[in-house]
């Protein structure tokens, strides 16, 4: 069965956000990574060469595929900041229609910049969604 393309890395997460072009971006990636450790009690690793994690799960799905990944984070892409609420299954309407500005996908919420959200309502999500995972695959710290 073939691995996930997506693994932990040793890259220092320091010095990936302190590479990050945009200013904005830079300071609004070290805001994220500010509040997600206080929020999980997490220390941060890399998965692959941009998303920052915080905590990891195994899963097992029904088809037999395993394997690991990240409990919760985010990456600061051009385009947006990507925040990851695994698995994404659960219906957090309530909570997303008081954090201001954003995009929803699967397992991914898009925000173009911090300042466009409640961050109190985003700790609020952050913390549900590591719940709701808990609930299904035990979170283990990074």
């Amino acid at each position: 069965m073939a691995e996930n393309k997506t693994q932990a890395t040793d890259q220092s997460v320091t010095a990936f956000i302190a590479a990050v072009d945009h200013p904005t971006r830079r300071q609004d990636a070290a805001t994220l990574d500010d509040l997600f450790r206080r929020v999980t009690g997490f220390k941060p690793q890399m998965w692959g060469p941009s998303l920052i994690g915080y905590g990891k799960y195994h899963y097992v799905y029904d088809s037999g595929r395993e394997g690991d990944f990240l409990a919760t984070g985010f990456s600061p892409r051009k385009a947006n900041l990507s925040v990851y609420i695994m698995p994404g299954y659960t219906d957090f309407s309530e909570i997303l229609s008081r954090l201001g500005k954003h995009k929803i996908g699967k397992s991914c919420l898009y925000i173009n910049k911090l300042s466009d959200i409640d961050l109190d309502v985003l700790e609020e999500l952050v913390r549900a969604g590591l719940q709701d995972l808990d609930s299904k695959w035990p979170v283990e710290p990074t």
